[in-house]
């Protein structure tokens, strides 16, 4: 079982279950009356919940000798609240050599649809017709590919986990697409290459070690921030390019790259949520809600995933939601609808599960 199944499959109801996560870290409590308590933050390829581990825990004092980023398999009674998930009777052991390489491989189902993202972006930028955007896209995953598939898109709230940016990017540019023939005044290896990039500098901020689910922390992502070390990458990039074999193409190599560099600086949409700059064109507009849509859209799988229902069809409201949600509509099939397409129907039931 993974983090995320425990997450969908536990309710108030007690669950026995076993899991392997890695310990991210400890945090020592205590209570209004003084009792003390450890905060355990752990993670698997899937995503993190925190554990809390009382004094009267028959593995308190064990516990003292564990360190994070080690690696460890749970087993005991779960239910899930509104504080998260709790645990009952549950025990902890290390992971044999075995156990923790098959754990680092990641689950099998995240595994395959991050290889299935991968190569949706892959495929995008393989059909780019600008050649300065191809060459800057292609040097970019050459050199930072490995370690832009193990990064997340955010520390929290959406797609926080190992390898979570390469499903975000990957859905926002099937969204670019989809949109393009909609919307044709969008430059489409514009906001293909913009997609690509406008996260590019969480790769300093929500990286991952190369074996492990622990966030690292580098002065660069804590100081800088993502859109100015992205800002910086796409220059740094840029300059490595050689310019000259371009330089009777329209639009001007100048024009492309501050275009590209304006979808990076105002992806967010506003000053308040950290743009330096607000959006100024067609691309940098349909950026912002591309995004801003794929960051909702999976809170509120989570939040169907990780709340309770406080009456049918009703859940109780997941930070950072406004609200709490409702279980969605299904879709009445279509008569013309091919057995082996996929239905509005049960794309709602997967995304959603309903």
């Amino acid at each position: 079982m993974t983090i995320s199944d425990l997450l969908q499959t536990t309710s108030e109801a007690p669950l026995e279950a076993a899991f392997s996560a890695q310990l991210q870290s400890v945090k020592e409590r205590e209570t209004k009356g003084g009792k003390p308590y450890r905060e355990w933050a752990i993670a698997d390829a899937t995503g993190g919940i925190t554990l809390k581990l009382w004094n009267n825990h028959p593995q308190w004092d064990a516990s003292l000798e564990i360190d994070p980023e080690t690696f460890l398999s749970f087993h005991g009674e779960w239910t899930k609240n509104q504080y998260g998930i709790d645990g009952k009777g549950w025990k902890f052991r290390f992971l044999n050599e075995d156990e923790r390489n098959d754990f680092l491989a990641g689950d099998p189902v995240t595994r395959a649809k991050q290889d299935t993202d991968w190569a949706v972006i892959l495929d995008a930028l393989a059909d780019l017709a600008d050649p300065r955007l191809k060459a800057l896209c292609d040097n970019f995953i050459s050199q930072f590919g490995d370690r832009f598939r193990r990064t997340a898109a955010a520390k929290k709230n959406h797609h926080a986990r190992r390898g979570g940016l390469v499903e975000h990017v990957a859905q926002m540019m099937r969204s670019a697409l989809a949109l393009h023939p909609v919307y044709p005044e969008l430059n489409r290896d514009l906001i293909i290459a913009g997609v690509l990039f406008h996260d590019c500098g969480k790769l300093w901020e929500n990286s991952y070690p190369e074996s492990g689910f622990n966030q690292l922390q580098t002065l660069h992502g804590e100081m800088m921030g993502h859109i100015p070390l992205g800002l910086e990458l796409v220059n740094k990039f840029w300059r490595e390019l050689a310019l000259d074999a371009w330089k009777d193409l329209e639009p001007s190599s100048e024009n492309v790259r501050l275009h590209l560099l304006h979808l990076v600086a105002s992806h967010h949409g506003t000053h308040e949520f950290g743009s330096p700059t607000l959006p100024r064109t067609p691309e940098a507009h349909a950026l912002h809600y591309i995004d801003n849509l794929d960051a909702k859209m999976e809170m509120v799988r989570d939040s169907y995933k990780n709340s309770n229902e406080s009456s049918p069809g009703i859940y109780e409201r997941q930070f950072p939601m406004p609200a709490g949600v409702v279980a969605p509509l299904p879709s009445v099939p279509r008569e013309d609808a091919v057995e082996a397409k996929e239905t509005p129907s049960s794309v709602s039931t997967e995304l959603f599960g309903s």
